[in-house]
């Protein structure tokens, strides 16, 4: 059987895509758009943050379509186009992204493990986003976070104060503390990142709370991907500066 291609390893195609301008974003899951027909709709926004850098009325959009009638809204907003990078919106991607990656031997930090599951429930309180594992019983738990924050090639998380992901740091440094490999990984959904940082300005506790855990000995990756309008490609690791 002839091998995989290496960008196939740890990419993945978008849906068919139309084009329209972003008229506003809304209620945090809500985007009109004006069509190239110029029909205006409305789209579902898969993602909860505030956007800051990526909501600029007037830019360009791409949406995929859904014809499933159970579905309220037919459109799905995927990608916009800013000055210096696509920038992929949708905050499911990135699980999907790293976990095919991983799967197919992609991403050399994670090459030891055969196995990839998502959404584990580790307490009656927590779901994280991947188990990794192996025949030899080695494990490692895996939060993504989606970032699509970018001044002057810093790559930033949070764009909002997120409670939640403070909790999701102290679960994986009680799981390290438990002799567990637990990892925090960064997804740069854009084109234009050379390092990250925490979000200090936007979440001082986060950021805080992410040089402890890490300081403790949870692991932090951060990756760029490269976007076209074909598909999202995991790209290179970026340093991490806490």
């Amino acid at each position: 059987m002839p091998r995989k291609h290496d960008a196939e390893k740890k990419s993945l195609p978008w849906p068919p895509l139309i084009r329209g301008w972003l008229v506003k974003r809304y209620k945090r899951f809500l985007a009109d758009v004006r069509l190239q027909n110029g029909e205006l709709v409305t789209a579902h926004c898969p993602n909860s943050g505030r956007m800051t850098a990526c909501n600029q009325p007037g830019r360009p959009v791409f949406l995929s379509v859904h014809d499933d009638p159970k579905r309220k809204l037919k459109y799905t907003w995927e990608l916009i186009d800013m000055p210096s990078s696509l920038v992929g919106v949708n905050t499911l991607v990135p699980n999907r992204l790293v976990a095919h990656a991983i799967r197919n031997g992609g991403i050399p930090h994670f090459g030891k493990y055969t196995t990839v599951r998502p959404e584990v429930r580790i307490n009656d309180r927590t779901r994280l986003d991947l188990l990794l594992s192996n025949s030899k019983g080695d494990r490692c738990y895996v939060e993504i976070k989606n970032c699509t924050l970018v001044e002057d090639g810093c790559a930033m998380f949070p764009d909002a104060p997120t409670v939640r992901g403070r909790k999701h740091l102290l679960e994986l440094a009680e799981l390290h503390g438990q002799g567990q490999r637990a990892v925090i990984f960064f997804l740069e959904q854009r084109c234009d990142a050379r390092f990250f940082t925490p979000a200090e300005t936007i979440d001082p506790d986060y950021s805080a709370c992410l040089r402890e855990v890490v300081s403790a000995g949870v692991e932090i990756v951060a990756y760029d991907v490269s976007i076209d309008l074909d598909r999202i490609t995991l790209g290179r690791p970026l340093p991490c500066r806490l």
